[in-house]
């Protein structure tokens, strides 16, 4: 690959996720204290994120997989993404703000699929390739988090109250519309199927992979998938309104903390996956997600902020070494006739199916620990994900039966 295709790529990526950053961390946050939003409103924006997910193996297995190439499809739908954030940017109720939102993030979650064919396509060994690109998107949503923390203050006291919060969707927007322009100079990814080809819905949806649950062990781990994705919504949705609530200095900047901790241990993980195999590989990620919420239980901003930090620096365990495990274990049991329908189906299960719930979930307990002064009762929301992560773990324990994994399959 050439170095200017590579550093194409590079800024793709960094956007590409720069621009998740940029708004989502703080969703919660901006909507209770800017919107006067609910909870279970709350829930409802974070939502559809997840309805996102479900309706984008349509838009890439239908339009982009067969009529049109990938770089082109990735402008116009971050062009359309830059108007609709920035109508987000000037709403003032939340029933026209849900709108914009999922809207939004209809257009946006094909993209992350679109932005990996476009590199793809320009990597002879994407193995070794492509971790070097994708690590500029965790750099962008890292960049985006500091930005809003410690170089314009957004997040801060004050600031949320007179509305600056606002201004990360007129970042976003920006940035969209950067990534949108670009993304035509991006090098051609034609589409990979001939339009004159039947459709057929089993393989858009990756349905024609659910033979995969004759084998016990891949039944486990996709329930498990899908489970242990409620807890995970908790993080996404509650952690910055409560680092907030509790009086964190900065929280969105040191919250990238967790995406810092990506990269660490992505580069440990395959020394962990061939030493210790995918099942305690797995149940790792699994107890550190009931550390990392008994933390945020126990911990205090005054006293104990460390446990605070330590929790929101668990992110890499938690995500890492479940999800780009899970990803190499489908790969190795798909098989190369099923790969690419395997891995939409766990997609669509954990982001679609499992955080939808999750979002809900989240929704009604913060709901149940909310006090009639606008606080919450965070010790008892968090105990909830801790528990739930921790059956999780108990029913993975006992029923996923250990086998060898090749990891370089």
């Amino acid at each position: 690959m050439k170095n200017n295709v590579r550093l194409q790529l590079c800024f793709m990526m960094f956007l590409e996720f720069f621009i998740w950053g940029a708004w989502f961390v703080t969703l919660g946050t901006f909507l209770g204290n800017n919107l006067k939003a609910t909870d279970g409103e709350i829930a409802l924006a974070f939502s559809t994120q997840s309805w996102g997910a479900i309706i984008a193996p349509f838009v890439i297995g239908i339009i982009a997989d067969r009529y049109f190439n990938a770089e082109r499809i990735l402008g116009i739908l971050h062009l359309l993404g830059a108007v609709l954030m920035y109508f987000m940017y000037q709403s003032t109720e939340f029933n026209v703000f849900y709108l914009l939102v999922l809207g939004y993030m209809i257009l946006y979650m094909p993209t992350l699929a679109l932005v990996n064919s476009v590199s793809f396509n320009q990597m002879k060994n994407p193995a070794k390739e492509f971790s070097m690109v994708r690590v500029f998107g965790t750099l962008g949503w890292i960049i985006a988090g500091l930005s809003i923390s410690y170089v314009f203050n957004w997040d801060q006291g004050k600031n949320i109250g007179d509305g600056l919060l606002r201004n990360t969707f007129l970042m976003t927007s920006i940035a969209s519309l950067i990534l949108g322009i670009f993304s035509f100079t991006l090098p051609k990814t034609p589409p990979r199927a001939k339009s004159e080809n039947k459709l057929n819905l089993k393989e858009i949806l990756g349905l024609d992979s659910l033979r995969l649950f004759k084998d016990k062990n891949f039944l486990i781990f996709f329930i498990s998938s899908v489970l242990i994705c409620i807890p995970l919504a908790f993080y996404y949705q509650n952690a910055n309104p409560f680092l907030v609530e509790v009086g964190m200095d900065n929280p969105t900047g040191k919250m990238t903390l967790g995406q810092i901790s990506e990269i660490v241990f992505m580069l440990l993980l395959p020394l962990f996956f061939t030493k210790f195999g995918f099942k305690k590989t797995i149940l790792v990620a699994m107890a550190t997600w009931v550390v990392r919420y008994l933390l945020f239980a126990f911990g205090d901003v005054e006293e104990l902020g460390f446990m605070l930090i330590i929790g929101i620096a668990l992110h890499g365990i938690c995500y890492d070494f479940f999800f780009v495990s899970g990803q190499i274990y489908t790969n190795s049991k798909a098989g190369e006739k099923y790969k690419s329908s395997a891995q939409g189906l766990i997609t669509l299960a954990t982001y679609g199916v499992g955080m939808l719930i999750g979002f809900w979930v989240a929704g009604k307990i913060s709901t149940a620990y909310l006090l009639n002064d606008g606080k919450h009762i965070w010790e008892m929301i968090w105990l909830y994900p801790a528990g739930f992560a921790l059956v999780v773990f108990v029913l993975f324990s006992f029923f996923f039966k250990t086998e060898k994994i090749d990891y370089q399959s």
